[in-house]
Formats: structure tokens, C-alpha cells, sequence
């Protein structure tokens, strides 16, 4: 969503910048082009995005400074980066084009690679396959459920742990799709494969993308510049449904249960929120890049200090 990103982020009046997942560098691009002038502070945990995204950009070199960091580590990246406050930050959640197309990064059952899963590869992280043969039958349905939506997830975890027991753990994508396959029946015209959502609860658990987002959107906020804006792309609703609550929550929104005679959350108001509902992509983009039909963009300034 690069024109969407532009409109909402307005590079052109920013001097600095935080493009929190660097990926491949498209959405840096864009806002380099829009100002002459705008610096970026690129962060992406895969070390191998960040050298093809400097390749992309080399025209630019003189106004990007790459870090190889977890967006969690935010407020580190910007102190590196010889700064107290910037004028913008974006985030592109979600796995990229780069992780989904490899044959050997274990994240596409489209491969048949070593489940790994890892962002970051190069990290001593805990692999997918390493989850799989840690956690016990519950939480493996626990996982599967709450991160992917799977309705199966206990049959799914049963099958996993049954398999485990008997000497042969699901150590690639191949054997995790099947598996998985023969849990969960097909039904007739459906188009998404049947490991689809199991594939997408072990990725965000490997990567602790949940649970590491809402301190993500904390700090960003608190990095910002008066008048600064933080833009936010998700691809799932659990995703957009913390993007969406600690963004109300900074626009100071109470949630007190409805029956607390008077606030005592200590919400205030940091923010103001740009997008009341969520941006998405145009039927145009869709057509050029399917994997962009779930995105959905949500934004906010940051307030004039009282």
C-alpha cells in the first residue's frame, strides 16, 4: 500500500523517518523519492532483506542508516541512531514476499524445507520444529487456536504429539502439511489448504509477533515528534485487533468494565486517530499483488505536548 502509506505518513514534511520492517525496502523507496531531504532509520530482523534492500536503495545511501534489530527494540535502534525523537514510524507486519518465497526457510508448506520459521535465522530462537517437540498436546492446541483460528487445533496437536511419541517429531513443512491435511478435512471449493492457518499460529508464535506488538506501538508513540505519525499495516485480525486497541488506548479511550462509577485506568490522550476505520488496498493493487488483499492500514498523530 505505498500510496496509502505516503498520504498518511507525508514523507515530503518529515525529516526523519523509522521504517520498522525494512523487508525488501519498497515503502523506504517510495518516501525517499517523495523528499529530497527525509532521512530513514531502517530496521529488519533478516539479515539477508537488509542487503538486498541496500542494493535497492544505493542511490539513496547517504540518507538511510540500516540496523539488523527486532522492531521491539525500537527506542535502542533510534538512540543508536543518534536520535531522542522522529517524525514518523511504519510498520508492515506479516511475513514478507522474500520469507514466503524461499525454498529453504521453512515458512511456505509450498517447499518441503526444515521447519524453522525464524525471521531472523541467524538468532538462537527456538524453531518451529523445536516448539513442536517442547510443547505439550495442550498448549500446542492453545498455540494453534489463538494464533491461527483453527478450529481443529486439538485434533491437529493430538496428531502432532502422537507422531512425536512414536519416535518420528514433524521436523519439515512437508510433513506438517500432510499431517495436518489428514486432520483436517477439505471441504469441497475450498481454495485455502487445510494447513494454512496451523502454518501462520507456529509462525507468529515462533516470532512472538503478538506478543511483542503492543510494546512496539507503546514506544513508537513515545518516539514520536509532536505532530509525528505512526502508521501500522496488518495482515490477520489478531494483528489489527491490538493495532487497533492500543491505538485507542493512546487516544486515551477508557476500558474501565461499563459498570466503574469512574475511570481509574489512567488512560490520556497521547494521540489522535487518522484512520477511524482501517485503510485498505484498491481492487488495482489486489490484482497486482493478491498477498495484499488482508492488508489493512491504521494511523495516528501524535499530540502538541499540554
Amino acid at each position: 500500500m505505498p500510496d496509502e502509506v505516503l498520504e498518511v505518513l507525508e514523507p515530503a514534511s518529515r525529516r526523519v523517518i523509522v521504517d520498522a520492517t525494512l523487508g525488501l525496502g519498497g515503502h523506504t523507496e517510495a518516501m525517499l523519492r517523495a523528499s529530497e531531504t527525509l532521512e530513514i532509520i531502517a530496521i529488519d530482523r533478516d539479515r539477508e532483506a537488509i542487503e538486498l534492500a541496500k542494493a535497492r536503495l544505493e542511490a539513496f545511501s547517504d540518507r538511510v542508516k540500516y540496523f539488523h534489530a527486532n522492531f521491539s527494540d525500537i527506542r535502542e535502534v533510534v538512540r543508536k541512531a543518534g536520535r531522542t525523537e522522529v517524525d514518523g514510524i511504519l510498520a508492515d507486519l506479516g511475513i514478507s514476499s522474500l520469507q514466503l518465497d524461499s525454498e529453504t526457510r521453512g515458512f511456505s508448506f509450498r517447499f518441503d524445507a526444515p521447519l524453522d520459521m525464524r525471521m531472523d535465522p541467524d538468532s538462537d530462537d527456538e524453531t518451529a520444529a523445536e516448539l513442536l517437540e517442547r510443547l505439550s498436546e495442550q498448549d500446542l492446541a492453545n498455540v494453534i487456536y489463538r494464533f491461527g483460528e483453527e478450529r481443529h487445533s486439538r485434533r491437529i496437536a493430538r496428531r502432532i504429539v502422537e507422531r512425536r511419541e512414536s519416535g518420528n517429531p514433524v521436523e519439515t513443512t512437508g510433513e506438517l502439511a500432510d499431517l495436518v491435511a489428514g486432520a483436517v478435512r477439505r471441504k469441497p471449493g475450498d481454495r485455502i489448504h487445510p494447513a494454512t492457518r496451523t502454518f501462520q499460529a507456529l509462525r507468529i508464535a515462533v516470532n512472538r509477533e503478538i506478543e511483542i506488538l503492543e510494546g512496539f506501538i507503546a514506544d513508537s508513540i513515545s518516539l514520536l515528534s509532536a505532530g509525528g505519525r505512526l502508521a501500522v499495516i496488518t495482515f490477520h485480525s489478531l494483528e489489527d485487533r491490538v493495532v487497533k486497541q492500543s491505538m485507542q488506548k493512546a487516544a486515551g479511550r477508557c476500558f474501565c468494565p461499563p459498570k466503574f462509577p469512574k475511570c481509574v485506568c489512567g488512560m490520556t490522550e497521547q494521540v489522535a486517530i487518522l484512520t477511524r476505520k482501517p485503510t485498505i488496498p484498491s481492487e488495482e493493487e489486489i490484482s497486482e499483488n493478491p498477498r495484499a488483499r488482508s492488508a489493512k492500514l491504521r494511523a495516528c498523530q501524535k499530540k502538541q505536548a499540554v
